[in-house]
């Protein structure tokens, strides 16, 4: 597990897709052409972590986002990461986390400004003043989920963490090229770039399943 490749690049994902792209049904084949342009756009910046982080962000909602209503955004990143464990017999994705992880993913992880109720302490939301115990335990209970190789978990856990950045570059919670949060916008990069490529091969490999109907199709004016 430890020594199974899990990096693929934009051109790696293109030229699958160009292979077996008549194959595919029109919603699916447009939602994988979005996904796989923005992993390319990202790479491109990949020495601009703002812009970088932002563009595999967008191929993630390319990848994930349809039509049907759901409760929240985590209700659709739980149903994706279900979706894909179920269709990853070889546990491509959990080697992926754990390859990386005593390097990006572990940082990130011990990393309190990508943890929600930090934030909310600082801000004086009540109820909030014991995030260091909330942090410690959420902590433990990664290491848990990936000792017992429960994938789902710790893809939510982890999307969690970087949903927070995701935010805080999105409502302008943070300045371009700031030296502030480099640490974290560095292993989000890092953890995104292998992530995303991963799923989208994966969905690729699936792509009779139901992944529901891109919510802006394209339409002729």
């Amino acid at each position: 597990m430890r020594n199974m490749p899990t990096d693929l690049t934009f051109q790696e994902l293109k030229d699958k897709q160009r292979e077996i792209r008549d194959g595919f049904p029109e919603a699916f084949g447009l939602r994988i052409h979005r996904a796989i342009s923005w992993v390319g756009r990202a790479e491109k910046d990949a020495s601009d972590l703002d812009a970088a982080f932002l563009f595999y962000w967008i191929s993630f909602n390319a990848a994930y986002a349809d039509e049907r209503d759901a409760q929240n955004e985590r209700d659709m990143f739980n149903w994706l990461f279900t979706h894909l464990t179920e269709l990853d017999p070889e546990n491509r994705l959990y080697a992926a986390v754990w390859n990386r992880f005593t390097g990006p993913i572990r940082l990130f992880i011990e990393n309190q400004f990508v943890f929600s109720p930090f934030w909310a302490h600082h801000n004086g939301h009540p109820g909030h003043d014991d995030w260091q115990e909330r942090f410690d335990r959420a902590r433990s209970a990664f290491h848990r989920a990936l000792a017992e190789q429960r994938t789902v978990d710790i893809l939510s856990m982890l999307f969690d963490r970087l949903y927070v950045l995701r935010n805080q570059l999105i409502h302008g919670g943070a300045t371009w090229n700031s030296r502030v949060n480099r640490d974290q916008l560095r292993d989000g990069v890092a953890i995104l770039s292998v992530l995303m490529p991963v799923m989208i091969d994966i969905m690729m490999d699936n792509a009779d399943e139901e992944w529901g109907r891109p919510f802006y199709p394209v339409v002729e004016g």
